[in-house]
């Protein structure tokens, strides 16, 4: 998969036609996975680079800062080194505000084309409980139900909570346990069941099934999007 440097504004030939040949064959390959219904990880990428190359617009002595230095000799006492930034063309700085002003418009355009994949795939989800919830619903299981077959994949999950003094942020980890096939007599519930039979430690975890019939990648979407349903779906049932 093509990658796009977080440094590629600076870093190499700093000419506004190779940067935008640079930026549009990242981005048609960006393009093409959204096509495949590939979001991750061009999707937080992408989003990475449209903050930094903003960031970058908004405070230019942050640009001249991350360019390199160079060695021009020491002070008087020979005690100091004495550096001086490689960028001092202002014909340097015109190809580089040059490139920031194609550059944002076009990623704009194209986490526009990721978040219409996005929002498809996540109005496709369906999410419920499984049996009796436990008053902590931060530790269970997560059964993942999709495309035509009757698989279902179970992951146990642990939420966390991220505190910082204006918000809180909920993150999520999963880890894969195995796959199930659900059928008439082996229902979503029997599956937890089984699931309390074979790992003790949660006698009543927190059990939730998404299902979609989206055929659609797994790491590269499906989960990753389920994850952030679930974190949603779960804070949406706490007491305000």
């Amino acid at each position: 998969m093509a990658s796009l440097s977080v440094n590629w504004i600076t870093e190499k030939h700093i000419d506004f036609e190779y940067k935008r040949y640079v930026l549009l064959g990242y981005l048609k390959e960006v393009s093409d996975n959204f096509t495949g219904s590939r979001l991750y990880p061009s999707l937080s990428e992408l989003i990475t680079h449209y903050r930094n190359v903003v960031a970058i617009r908004d405070n230019k002595k942050n640009l001249f800062n991350s360019f390199p230095e160079r060695l021009t000799g020491t002070d008087a006492s020979g005690t100091q080194l004495n550096y001086e930034k490689i960028l001092q063309d202002d014909h340097l700085m015109q190809e580089i505000e040059s490139i920031i002003s194609y550059a944002v418009p076009l990623f704009e355009q194209y986490l526009k084309e990721g978040k219409t994949v996005y929002d498809f795939i996540e109005s496709r989800l369906h999410i419920f409980p499984v049996g009796i919830m436990p008053l902590n619903a931060d530790e269970g299981y997560l059964m993942l139900k999709f495309g035509p077959g009757q698989e279902t994949l179970v992951y146990s999950f642990h939420l966390t909570i991220f505190e910082n003094p204006d918000e809180k942020y909920r993150g999520i980890a999963t880890n894969f346990v195995g796959v199930w096939e659900k059928s008439v007599s082996n229902t979503f519930e029997n599956i937890k069941l089984d699931l309390i039979r074979q790992f003790r430690h949660m006698p009543n975890p927190a059990t939730y099934v998404i299902e979609s019939e989206l055929d659609i990648p797994l790491e590269e979407t499906l989960l990753p999007i389920a994850r952030r349903s679930l974190v949603k779906y779960v804070a949406s049932q706490l007491p305000n």
